[in-house]
C-alpha cells in the first residue's frame, strides 16, 4: 500500500517562496498522474498541480500558473511543488496525492472538481502567507 509523506510547509510572508516535498513508499499500483491539492477553511479542495509520471507534461490551476511549478525526482520517489510569489490567498494545507491507478487525463485532476479524482493522499502540510 502507498503512502505519501509531504514536508517543507511553513509561514512565510506574501511575496516569499517555499518548497514542498513528497516521498512515496511502500508498494503500489504503476501510477499516470501526481499531483498536489490545497484546502483552506471553510473552502473546497482545490487541484492546484499536475504531473505525468515522467515528467512529461504538467497542469496547474490558473489560480497558481506562472508561480506555481511541480516536478519530480523518479529516481527517489519524490514529488516537489515550488511556490513561488506566494499570496496570502495560497494559505491553506496542501497534499500530495496520486490517481486511482488508471488514466484519465493529467489536467482532469485540476481545480475543485479535479480534486475529486485523487485516489491516494498524504497527511498534508500547512502553508501560511501572511500580508
Amino acid at each position: 500500500q502507498v503512502q505519501l509523506e509531504e514536508s517543507g510547509g511553513g509561514s512565510v510572508q506574501a511575496g516569499g517562496s517555499l518548497r514542498l516535498s513528497c516521498t512515496a513508499s511502500g508498494l503500489y499500483a504503476p501510477t499516470y498522474c501526481w499531483g498536489w491539492f490545497r484546502q483552506a477553511p471553510g473552502k473546497e479542495r482545490e487541484g492546484v498541480a499536475s504531473i505525468y509520471d515522467g515528467g512529461s507534461s504538467t497542469y496547474y490551476a490558473d489560480s497558481v500558473k506562472g508561480r506555481f511549478t511541480i516536478s519530480q525526482d523518479n529516481d527517489k520517489n519524490i514529488l516537489y511543488l515550488q511556490m513561488d510569489s506566494l499570496r496570502p490567498e495560497d494559505t491553506a494545507m496542501y497534499y500530495c496525492a496520486k490517481d486511482k491507478g488508471r488514466y484519465i487525463g493529467c489536467g482532469n485532476y485540476i481545480g475543485s472538481a479535479g480534486a475529486l479524482n485523487f485516489g491516494t493522499w498524504g497527511q498534508g502540510t500547512q502553508v501560511t502567507v501572511s500580508s
